[in-house]
This record gives structure tokens, sequence and C-alpha cells, in this order.
């Protein structure tokens, strides 16, 4: 090659170095993707960010989302150093907006065609007053049962699909020296049971009043009573050990079989995936009894904050862009245990649970049956939501609460907005 061509080859490489290097932007990422595959997941998603020139800069919190890292934001929003984005979900992602702090990401949003990408319910919590502010990432299925068949069998039981069968396969198991029922008594573990007592005996008509709408009514209503005395006819089942026990823990007995089943979200098969366990062989993913058409949802997501310099918002859309690629969707999920929020996506690489809970979804979103969670921050404001679980904990582990005060309780917490 001569040196006339060197030379326009040699001043053209300059000039796209000056351009990226114009455009390079940098994004501070507030996660708590900080072990196993959800930071593998993170690396994944920084490499995305470098291979198009910008920075990446963690905020990262071990441990996920709690008060302390949700203060340390406020005081870095109220202080005009708001990173580029956070972790946020849920109703939350409407309490930033009404600060007027997040970005609006429309443009974006109408090139890569997100309204069509996701279920209606889904894109309604990403957006405020209309407008895209968030992404999310993944979909977690909350309504799991978990069953570890040889323990079944031991019992001389079968998996149940209703909450009748349920105990009757829990007095088999109880009667053969198995624990019934694999739990960890702290508020948030109890309250995932008491929803899918709600949701599988009341349907999601009763759900939707009861635990996203909050209303009165059906929060003192005979078919609440029932939720509830079910939902107290659970504990017969753990063992005395279940108090403080964290849920992975309990995910344990029922890998070791020592448990029989739990109630759980899918982020419960990494356990069993990670002790070399599969899936409709060592153990069952179904839907919790009277559920199998409805599916209560957990979404994270990311919020995007308003930033001044051009180069860091071009950053903060390439990312957006990047979280909502059918590459990174695939990536994330396989690593975590979720499922896509994409619609419509390829799932030959993912195992027999995720691929049944892909269509449950799917089937769901058409049929108007997705419900966000409320024991995961899906479904009401948080001084709601917390106010609630402290109720439903409270009547867990009360003999002495009657039905009739865990409803007026129930109520009260309910105004706490």
């Amino acid at each position: 090659m001569n040196k006339g061509v060197l030379r326009p080859l040699a001043l053209a490489l300059i000039t796209a170095c000056a351009v990226t290097s114009a455009q390079a932007g940098e994004v501070e990422v507030l996660h708590w993707w900080t072990s196993g595959g959800e930071a593998k997941a993170a690396v994944a998603l920084k490499g995305t960010l470098q291979a198009k020139g910008h920075s990446w800069k963690d905020f990262a919190v071990a441990g996920g989302g709690g008060d302390s890292a949700m203060t340390v934001l406020k005081s870095r929003v109220v202080s005009g150093n708001a990173p580029a984005a956070a972790q946020i979900k849920g109703p939350s992602l409407q309490e930033w907006a009404q600060e007027g702090v997040l970005a609006n990401m429309d443009d974006l949003a109408r090139a890569e065609k997100w309204d069509e990408s996701l279920p209606k319910v889904v894109s309604d919590i990403m957006k405020y007053q209309g407008h895209y502010i968030a992404a999310p990432v993944n979909v977690h299925r909350v309504n799991w049962l978990w069953v570890n068949p040889e323990a079944l069998k031991k019992a001389g039981a079968k998996a149940p699909t209703t909450w009748d069968e349920f105990f009757v396969a829990a007095d088999a198991l109880k009667k053969a020296g198995i624990v019934p029922l694999a739990h960890g008594g702290q508020n948030w573990q109890d309250f995932t049971s008491f929803e899918a007592v709600a949701l599988g005996l009341g349907g999601v008509d009763f759900y939707r009043k009861a635990l996203v709408q909050l209303d009165p009514a059906t929060l003192k209503s005979p078919a609440m009573e029932k939720v509830l005395s079910t939902f107290r006819r659970l504990k017969d089942y753990t063992d005395r050990n279940a108090p403080g026990r964290d849920w992975n823990l309990a995910t344990a007995m029922v890998i070791k079989g020592e448990a029989g089943m739990q109630i759980m979200g899918d982020w419960a098969k990494g356990e069993f995936v990670a002790a070399g366990k599969t899936a409709g062989k060592d153990f069952l993913c179904l839907p919790a009894p009277g559920t199998a058409k409805a599916f209560t949802f957990n979404i994270d997501s990311f919020a995007f904050f308003k930033l001044k310099n051009e180069a860091n918002q071009k950053a903060q859309r390439d990312l957006a862009s990047a979280i909502m690629s059918p590459d990174f969707q695939e990536l994330f999920n396989l690593n975590k245990g979720s499922i896509p929020v994409r619609m419509n996506m390829k799932m030959d690489k993912f195992d027999d649970c995720a691929r049944a809970s892909s269509k449950d979804f799917a089937d769901s979103a058409k049929a108007s049956t997705l419900v966000p969670s409320i024991a995961h921050g899906m479904a009401v404001p948080s001084a709601a939501e917390g106010a609630i679980k402290d109720v439903v904990s409270q009547f867990w582990n009360s003999d002495k609460m009657s039905t009739a005060q865990a409803m007026d309780r129930l109520l009260a917490a309910a105004k706490q907005r």
C-alpha cells in the first residue's frame, strides 16, 4: 500500500476517533447486581456500553435495594448529581417521576417500538403520564410452587393444583415425616405465600380489587376471610425453625428432600440449578395452587434521571437501548433465572421452567391476567405495602388475632398512602 492511500486512511481513522471521543459519555448506574449470575450480566452490560465508546461507573449496592441505597440516591438527586440510571421498580417509579427528576425516553421508545415489545400492563408501569421514564430488564414469576417429586413419591402424594389438593398432599408428607412446606418466617416471605393464596382462591378480579386497588369492600369481604383462614392453615405445615430463615435455606430443604414444597418466586430455581438438579426430573416448578391461568409478576427496571451533559445523555440512551435489546434480555435472564420481558423472544437456550413461565406470561398478557406482586413492591405505594405486610405477618404469627381483626387492620393499613 502506498503513502498516498495511507494518508487518507490515517486521516479517516483520526476523524473517526475524534467523533467517537466527542460522542462518548459516562453512565453511572445504581444497581445491586453484585454476585453470581447477576454480576456476569452487569459486566456484559458494561462491555456493551464500552464498545460504544462510553465509560461505565458503578454505583453498586450489595444485598439489594434497601432504604440506605434510596437515601443515598435521594441526597445525590437533591444535590444535582444524579446517576444516569438507578434500579427502581413498581409504584416507586411514579413517585420519583412526580418529583420531576426523571428523563423522558419517548424518542428512543418510539424508535425501538417498546410499546409493541411489551405487554401494556408492563409498559404502563414504565411510564409516567404516558411518557417512558424507565426500561424493564426482566420478569420474575412469583406464584410458583417448587416441589421435590421424590418426597411426594415417598409420601404417596401427588403434586397439587388446588388448595384442597395442597392440604391433602401436605397431610401425606407430614405423616411420612417430611416437612410439607419449607418456609422462612420473614414478612416478605409470609406475604409471598399470602398473595399466592389470595390469587388461587379469589382469582384475578379479587386479587386486583383487594391487593392492587385496595378496595375497602373487598378487603372486608367473605372472600378475604376465606383467604386469611386458608393462609393461616399453612403454618401448621411448616417446621418450628421457620422463623427468621432465609428463603434460600428453605429452598435447600426442598432440594435435600427434607421438605416437599415451597411457595417462592422463580429466583428459587437458581438454587436448584446450582445444586446440579434438573427441572422436571429432580424438581417440579408448578403454578401455585389455583393460579395456573394467572401470572404474578415482579419486574426489575431502571429509571433514567435528567442529565445536563449531552454526551452523557447519549450514553444514557445507549444504556436504555442495550437493556431492552434481545441479546441482553437473553443473557441477563439466563443468568438470573427470570425470563425476558420482551414478547416473542426465542427461548431455545432456556430450561423447562423458564419456557413454561414465558408461555404463561404471554398467555396471561393476552387474557389480561397478569397481576403485579404486592409482596415484591409492584402493586401499591411503599407505605401501604409495608403496613399491609406487617398485618399479614402479625396474623401469621399470632393465634389470638381473628380474621375479623385482621381484615380491620388490613383496611387501616391500606389507607397508608
